[in-house]
């Protein structure tokens, strides 16, 4: 028996229903905030992804070479592959470029809870504006996105790489990547843990202090960024504190302030943020971290070979979203079976069954016909176990008086029905409740 690849999964058809659920609620508001859908390739070469994050980025690929001998790798993510369109073919295209996607990625990484070696993101890229505005509109819609699945228990935690660069400085930090990535998992260690490994970087006490006052700068915008002012004494470092008043301003204007903080601390995990960033949090008892997030990447454009390009976006993580909505049981009750089956008694009015079977299909009614050649009373036993809610049973002689038996499933109760009159009968018990 052949099994399954490690870290992929087989969704069956109760799972994709939910699956489908959760990207068309998401879908419908990318969609009102004015973003076009797009789908880029699969594999794509492995060059872009080294261009982006260094040769060291191919340990963490499904990298190889095809049969042409060339260097591919399945992509771990969608940024890349919609900053690589951008620059094959719409470098001229009026601004801002407002694209969304909804498709699976691959990397190589250690299965655990919440994280597969396939998996799926929903994410936009807004490309052509370096202004405040449009990271207040990506943000927005990030939020919008999670309210749209019912999910109102979770904070959009802000930052700023920027200021992380200017803090790398004042402490006399040459390596700030390394620094960021020891912040970047603070949440995963302990206290003493996390003061080990900056010690273990080179920080003495004083700027280990430095450090931990840094990562506690973190709650209501109002509350925490004149601490960020205290804390910052760079012009550099000013400005962009200042540009993070004004987007808690802004957000505060599109209504999404009650689930927005500012925590200094965050980094993401991606060397190629340039400003701001954030990733959403929704508190679990299932080991679920982050479920998405995002930032500016002004400069991952031009590392392409493009024009320089400001532009900002973000990922929300499905594999770690649905979970988490299932387990607050925000996702409603979605039925997979069909809800009438058709039975033709003889071959003879097959043909009948068939167009019963057809015109209800056609009012997007989920019908099955019977296909095997059971008797009634098999037929009847399998709509019980499929649960069908309406059995349409075709007789000769029913036919030859232009009627055929309904059945109401849930209740027993059957009677005959004009056959031009079987969908509204139909409905009748489908939708009673």
């Amino acid at each position: 028996m052949i099994e399954r690849v490690k870290g992929t999964r087989d969704f069956l058809p109760e799972e994709m229903i939910k699956r489908r659920w959760v990207f068309e609620r998401i879908r419908e508001v990318f969609e009102a905030y004015g973003f076009k859908e797009v789908l880029t390739p699969v594999m794509e070469y492995t060059k872009l992804f080294q261009l982006r994050s260094g040769e060291e980025i191919v340990k963490q690929l499904y990298a190889f070479k095809d049969k042409g001998g060339r260097d591919v790798s399945l992509r771990p993510d969608m940024t890349s592959s919609v900053a690589r369109l951008y620059v094959n073919s719409f470098q001229n295209a009026p601004k801002p470029i407002k694209w969304y996607y909804i498709a699976n990625m691959f990397r190589y990484e250690e299965p655990q809870s919440g994280r597969y070696r396939e998996f799926w993101q929903a994410g936009v890229e807004l490309i052509g504006s370096d202004k405040v505005e449009a990271d207040a509109e990506v943000i927005a819609l990030f939020v919008e996105s999670y309210l749209a699945t019912g999910l109102r228990d979770f904070t959009v935690n802000i930052g700023n790489r920027i200021l992380l660069d200017e803090f790398a400085k004042m402490l006399g930090v040459r390596d700030n990547i390394g620094l960021m990535r020891i912040i970047d998992k603070r949440d995963k260690l302990t206290q003493e843990e996390f003061i080990k490994a900056l010690k273990d970087f080179g920080l003495k006490d004083n700027k280990i202090n430095k450090v931990l006052e840094l990562i506690n700068i973190k709650g209501k915008p109002d509350d925490v960024l004149p601490l960020a002012e205290e804390l910052f004494n760079s012009g550099k470092s000013m400005e962009e504190i200042s540009r993070l008043y004004k987007l808690t301003e802004l957000l505060e204007w599109y209504g999404v302030s009650e689930w927005i903080r500012i925590d200094l601390g965050i980094a993401r995990g991606f060397d190629y943020y340039t400003g701001i960033v954030f990733e959403a949090i929704a508190p679990n008892e299932l080991g679920i971290g982050s479920i998405g997030g995002g930032g500016r990447y002004d400069n991952l454009i031009e590392v392409f070979g493009g024009r320089p390009t400001p532009a900002t976006g973000f990922a929300i993580g499905i594999e770690r979203l649905i979970p988490i909505l299932e387990w607050k049981k925000l996702i409603p009750k979605l039925r997979v079976e069909p809800d009438v089956f058709v039975v033709p008694i003889t071959e003879e009015v097959r043909r009948i069954a068939i167009d019963i079977t057809t015109r209800l299909r056609r009012a997007r009614i989920k019908t099955e016909l019977e296909l095997t050649g059971r008797k009634l009373r098999k037929a009847l036993d399998y709509a019980n176990r499929i649960g069908v809610k309406v059995t349409i049973i075709v007789g000769k002689k029913d036919v030859e008086r232009g009627v055929v038996t309904v059945r109401d499933m849930e209740t027993g109760e059957q009677s005959e029905v004009n056959i031009q009159d079987v969908e509204e009968k139909v409905r009748e018990i489908i939708f009673k409740d």
